[in-house]
């Protein structure tokens, strides 16, 4: 007696027929091309970690698909120490950055291209090609002529360096790891393997070898084969994801359709002691709901589930992870289709025929006289009598599948660096405590995938440069398309408005109330002049106008007047300047930063003269002349704070300064009279003074108040008519 036989393997793989690989040829077959014993293919997880572990196998590939690698070969972290500071401006630190070297690999079999990188779920490298971080790259595709890595080679010496032909895999060289916490993180890649997407009897043939020949069946974007033998590869999906099967003596030939059934006659059914004997397995043993893991392109190949269910509460479910790229609705038709052939299938029959029917072999179809159905043969037996052939009921088609929702994607986003945008800043006091030095601040952004940049300062007009570190993050930067007429600082100014250009769309402006105004938040610098907005409305994919204003904040209101097209816009956040602290002997010279990101070809450099606003106290302000009798003119002003911007009821602002003291200069005819140094807001001007400086008419003033560092800069200045007062 010859047996031919769907085996063990065959029906686990698409359901007890129609699998990927199907009935073989005997158990030597079996055995070459399916291994023998059960075997675990890829599992949803392993593509989305990355590891290191010595022995864990690699994927081979099909399609394109997002995975994660397996850490082949790495140094240490590189550690470079780098003295930023000095000089004029300050005293020297020394900064530390980090980078690593490293291999990843990706594919058991060549692949064609690696598209976005992600680290720790960030984009490491954008659709456009484009890095987020600084690395050197190289990508060896699997080829079995491909030559040895260099930077491998010269670590590990030439003779001990393999080539890994065969195997697809990347290099990383000197990759930065400011953005992942100075630890290598984890990445995946969008491998494409093949030009398009693959069947599952593509996959099936390239992995057996001659044991499978056909290309039919299920096409999928993606597909990660992952076990030690065919069998551990395809089985989760050929159980998803079936085609039909023959058996030509030779090989197993795969086909998207089985074709017509072989018809059987009534006069055939007479052979042997039993016509045919048909079983149904219970009810109770199948499953009422499958549920199919995987991973969704849409959705930068996050993990997706669908459902079929045959309703009820779904007490036993049968659970597929398929470590393939598949739309929604074509997961949700496979699980439709696995529920609805778990169902069908549980009717099977034998049936004994003429040898003239020796040809019908495992995977053909059949349909028998007053039956409506079609049947597929599971297996045959011949004896000295007939033919016996093991059937099962077959799918021939499933209901419409309902749609299927494949949920919001949450992708890394996906923006080009560009060029870095620099904007150099000389802020009055920003933060609660008076600064002791003298500082400007560096704000700096670029393109929507911008990150930071590395920074030089000079003091010298660019003879030489020091480096102070890397940016802070990106800033909300953009220049003026409108210019701001002249306002009140003293008032909401509700009549004038500006409109701003921001450097890319993903920037944004926000409104905010009177009472947060008041509070301090939407502050800008626009030009010179420190502002404060309400009102922010969006007029372009990038421009914003803004108003409802608060002007001239914390001093500023010299700049109130004079704005143009083409002024600078910097938001100030917390997090989103750099602080760049300068000595006294700086105050007045050209300062000029550069700085060089990783969309720039060149350094882009700024340059400010540093006005120490910062620790300039605000000039005076509410000048007035009174007659004190006698004939004495009191000459007075109001002092303000550079920590006291707050109203405070009842209370003076804080002085904020080492001790109260101003610089009161009198001036007759636009010619310098008198100079006084006073320790009180005020200064009475006697008749005798004002004889010897000759000022019996108009008189200007200027005052200035002291600061630890500097004086008050623009001084307060003022005409006071001394007929007019005292006549």
């Amino acid at each position: 007696m010859a047996t031919l036989v769907l085996t063990a393997a065959g029906s686990a793989v698409g359901g007890p027929i129609g699998g990927a690989i199907g009935a073989l040829v005997g158990q030597q077959v079996d055995r070459r091309v399916l291994g023998g014993g059960r075997r675990e293919g890829a599992r949803l997880t392993d593509l989305k970690v990355q590891t290191s572990a010595y022995g864990i196998p690699l994927p081979k590939l099909f399609g394109t698909l997002r995975v994660a690698g397996t850490v082949i070969w790495a140094t240490e972290l590189q550690e470079t120490r780098e003295s930023v500071g000095g000089g004029k401006a300050g005293g020297k630190a020394t900064a530390y950055s980090y980078s690593a070297s490293f291999a990843v690999a990706l594919s058991a079999r060549p692949i064609r291209a690696v598209h976005r990188i992600w680290a720790d779920g960030k984009l490491l490298r954008g659709a456009a090609g484009d890095w987020k971080s600084e690395t050197g790259f190289r990508l060896y595709l699997g080829g079995e002529d491909q030559a040895a890595d260099p930077l491998i080679a010269a670590v590990e010496g030439v003779d001990a360096c393999p080539a890994h032909r065969g195997i697809a895999y990347a290099v990383f060289e000197h990759l930065a790891l400011a953005d992942y916490g100075n630890r290598i993180p984890s990445l995946t890649f969008e491998v494409e393997a093949d030009a398009a997407p693959v069947t599952v009897g593509a996959v099936a043939a390239a992995l057996a070898g001659e044991g499978v020949a056909g290309e039919g069946g299920e096409a999928l974007a993606g597909y990660a084969a992952s076990g030690d033998s065919v069998r551990g590869a395809i089985e989760a999906l050929a159980a998803a994801c079936p085609v039909s099967v023959v058996d030509d003596g030779a090989v197993l030939r795969l086909a998207a359709a089985a074709g017509a059934p072989v018809a059987i006659g009534e006069e055939e059914l007479g052979v042997g002691e039993a016509r045919r004997a048909i079983e149904r397995v219970a009810a109770g043993s199948l499953p009422d709901e499958v549920a199919i893991f995987y991973y969704d392109p849409a959705r930068d190949y996050q993990a997706g589930l669908q459902r079929a269910r045959r309703g009820g509460p779904a007490l036993r479910g049968r659970r597929i992870e398929l470590a393939a790229a598949l739309a929604a609705g074509d997961a949700r038709r496979l699980a439709e289709a696995g529920l609805a052939r778990a169902w069908t299938e549980r009717t099977t029959a034998t049936l004994r025929l003429p040898w003239h029917r020796l040809a019908l072999g495992p995977g053909m179809r059949l349909s028998l006289p007053g039956d409506d159905g079609v049947w597929a043969v599971r297996g045959t037996t011949i004896d000295a009598g007939a033919v016996e052939l093991a059937l099962v009921r077959a799918v021939e088609g499933v209901a419409a599948t309902p749609p299927a929702v494949a949920g919001r994607a949450a992708g890394a986003p996906d923006g080009v660096a560009g060029a870095t945008i620099l904007h150099l800043l000389d802020l009055p006091p920003i933060e609660g405590a008076a600064d002791a030095t003298p500082r400007l601040w560096l704000a700096a952004a670029g393109g929507a995938g911008w990150r930071r940049a590395v920074v030089s300062l000079s003091l010298d007009g660019g003879a030489s440069w020091s480096a102070i570190g890397e940016t802070a993050a990106p800033a909300v930067l953009g220049v003026a398309v409108s210019a701001l007429g002249e306002g009140d600082p003293a008032l909401f100014d509700c009549a004038n408005s500006v409109e701003i250009d921001l450097a890319h769309e993903g920037m944004a402006l926000a409104g905010a109330s009177d009472a947060a105004l008041i509070g301090g938040a939407n502050s800008a610098m626009l030009g010179e002049e420190l502002i404060q907005f309400g009102e922010a409305v969006q007029i372009g994919p990038r421009r914003w106008r803004i108003g409802r204003l608060l002007r001239g904040r914390r001093g500023s209101e010299a700049a109130v007047a004079g704005h143009a097209v083409g002024d600078r816009f910097t938001l100030i956040e917390s997090g989103a300047l750099l602080p760049i602290p300068l000595s006294a002997a700086a105050i007045g010279t050209m300062v000029r930063v550069q700085a060089i990101g990783i969309g720039d070809a060149e350094p882009v450099v700024a340059e400010a003269i540093l006005g120490a606003r910062a620790v300039r106290p605000p000039s005076p302000v509410h000048p007035r002349a009174i007659d004190r009798g006698g004939d004495v003119l009191r000459i007075g002003w109001t002092r303000r704070s550079r920590t006291g911007w707050a109203w405070i009821d009842g209370a003076d602002a804080p002085l904020g300064e080492e001790a109260e003291a101003y610089r009161l200069e009198i001036a007759v005819g636009g010619a310098v009279v008198r100079a006084i140094d006073t320790a009180a807001p005020w200064f009475n001007y006697g008749p005798a003074e004002r004889a010897a400086d000759g000022a019996s008419g108009s008189i200007a003033i200027t005052v200035r108040q002291a600061g630890a560092v500097a004086p008050s800069d623009p001084p307060l200045r003022a005409n006071i008519h001394i007929g007019e007062i005292m006549g």
